[in-house]
């Protein structure tokens, strides 16, 4: 799909093409990423001036928001991104990765620069969300104060560049100058552009105020090496606005979902053929996959057990985005929701529920910082539009209608602001289902059956590459060292495999010896009962030989 940009785009690319040390502070919305992302292209590309660029972001941004941009637009798709994120080798094997974006997270700054020392080797950088390096005291600041005279080129991206006072401005700006336009030490800028407001014991200053005239000083100060736009100037935005943050899942929780996925679609077959599959039993299923998306899911015995935390860190890193902005946050499951309360439970932030009047009126009165709720306790009736502007979906549901009745909780009449819906969704899993199936908005039966049987070919086919992992080879080589290595069930496999290779009936006669007793055959048995046989059998190791040909 051909990108195609906006006049104020267009500047801004300009800008960060003609400027080497530049702040685009463009609020959510504007196209930041794409901005910079062609920015770049035309620098490295078209220009020679640049050879290795480096984005800094928050941990999940980092993992896939800058990737998914860049294939999603013809003219940015050739770009090579090197993603330096994971254990310490990883990030070493990635950063010796040819490409012409690397992108690591704020929190491994510190550890990059060390790393390199004096042979760093990227003469662009990227800050996304520079508001991170605010605080001139952090480690990371200090890190990246070290490497400024080796960068020809610096791009600083923020939607809000001073959320809680003017001073936060001071260190962003430092890093674009070194201090030349609003001067080199904070002491100094205090000193010239704010007075005290509040002290303590011996005159310790603890709040401070900008001086009459001193916001526009400064503004006129960094004029030149900063964009400053507002959606609401440049866009004619709907007044809803849908935002998709997608969440990638670490390795170790991409391999947790992929086992238990195919763990329960197989189960699924075990009991029910793909053709007579119930509405009831895929509901049940699509539930289960939704749970292992957000994170968690429930035994039988209702027991919660947790598999990842990625989409806690996308939230909370979504919070820290908004800038103290009011969230209303919607939930699937009670797990969900406690999990994400204890997230939350030590930040200064006030976290409520919403179970009463008294929490709707407390909202609206701007009392509360994040309000979580189910959506089916909260789609009808409630009127919470006084109280924010932005809404996140941490689980999402089939039901179309509870989707948008919730979503007009905020959305209706004495709304004063754009509301902006943020979507939590985790990549390669059910969840882009359920995404799919509330943009088209189709029959919800259907989507649910449809996908589900997707999903469960899906598992089949990875079934299959494990079987046979080239079509080159003997159809149906079973590949036992690789099906070991990605941690697949040893005894399902075995039995899928013999009925692939049409010598079940063999196998159940090795059995049978073994056991001395006789097997009931498949149509009067199941796969469970059969896997059960052959553990008791102990002939795992024969019956491998027989399907690898093996002596």
């Amino acid at each position: 799909m051909e990108f195609k940009p906006y006049d104020y785009q267009k500047y801004c690319i300009d800008r960060v093409i003609d400027t080497p040390k530049i702040g685009l502070f463009l609020e959510m919305g504007l196209g930041k990423t794409i901005i910079t992302l062609l920015a770049v292209k035309e620098l490295k590309y078209m220009r020679f001036a640049v050879r290795k660029v480096l984005i800094v972001a928050p941990k999940k941004v980092a993992e896939g928001t800058w990737q998914k941009e860049s294939k999603k637009w013809d003219q940015t798709q050739a770009l090579r991104i090197s993603t330096v994120l994971g254990s310490k080798a990883k990030r070493i094997k990635a950063l010796n990765t040819p490409a012409d974006i690397y992108i690591i997270n704020r929190d491994n700054i510190s550890w990059l620069v060390d790393y390199y020392r004096n042979d760093w080797p990227f003469d662009m950088v990227v800050l996304d969300e520079s508001t991170s390096f605010k605080n001139q005291r952090s480690k990371r600041f200090k890190s990246l104060k070290m490497i400024l005279p080796k960068l020809s080129r610096l791009v600083e991206l923020t939607g809000t560049p001073s959320p809680n006072t003017i001073e936060d401005l001071w260190s962003q700006v430092y890093l674009l100058d070194q201090g030349q336009r609003l001067e080199p030490f904070i002491t100094r800028f205090r000193e010239k552009y704010l007075y005290p407001t509040k002290t303590i014991g011996s005159g310790q200053v603890v709040d401070r105020a900008v001086k009459p005239g001193g916001m526009d000083i400064i503004m006129q100060q960094i004029s030149d090496i900063c964009v400053s736009m507002r959606s609401e100037d440049y866009l004619q935005l709907p007044d809803l606005v849908y935002h998709t943050i997608p969440v990638v899942l670490d390795p170790k929780a991409r391999k947790s979902y992929d086992t238990l996925e195919e763990k329960m679609v197989l189960k699924l077959l075990e009991e029910e053929a793909e053709e007579e599959i119930t509405v009831a039993s895929a509901v049940a299923l699509s539930n289960k996959l939704l749970q292992l998306s957000n994170g968690a899911l429930y035994d039988e015995d209702h027991t919660v057990h947790e598999i990842h935390d990625c989409k806690i860190e996308a939230l909370l890193e979504l919070i820290e985005s908004l800038h103290g902005k009011p969230l209303l946050v919607f939930y699937s499951f009670k797990h969900d929701k406690d999990r994400i309360m204890q997230a939350l439970a030590k930040s200064k932030l006030v976290v409520k529920e919403l179970k009463t009047t008294q929490d709707e009126d407390a909202w609206n009165n701007h009392e509360i910082d994040i309000l979580i709720t189910h959506p089916a306790s909260s789609c009808y009736g409630l009127n919470l539009q006084h109280g924010g502007n932005h809404v996140c979906w941490f689980g999402l549901t089939w039901a179309y209608e509870q989707y948008a009745q919730a979503n007009k909780r905020l959305h209706r009449n004495g709304q004063t602001e754009r509301v902006i819906i943020h979507h939590l969704v985790c990549e390669g899993t059910r969840d882009e289902d359920v995404m799919a199936a509330l943009d088209k908005k189709e029959n919800v039966q259907n989507f649910v059956m449809d996908s589900l049987k997707a999903r469960i070919r899906k598992v089949k086919r990875g079934l299959w590459e494990v079987i046979n992992p080239d079509v080159t080879n003997t159809p149906g080589f079973f590949n036992m060292d690789r099906f070991i290595e990605e941690g697949a069930d040893v005894i399902n496999t075995i039995i899928h495999v013999a009925i692939q290779r049409a010598v079940l009936d063999e196998l159940l006669d090795m059995v049978d010896y073994k056991l001395d007793r006789q097997i009931e055959r498949m149509s009067n048995t199941s796969l469970r009962e059969i896997a059960d046989r052959i553990l008791q059998a102990g002939v795992e190791d024969e019956i491998i030989k027989m399907l690898t040909g093996e002596e």
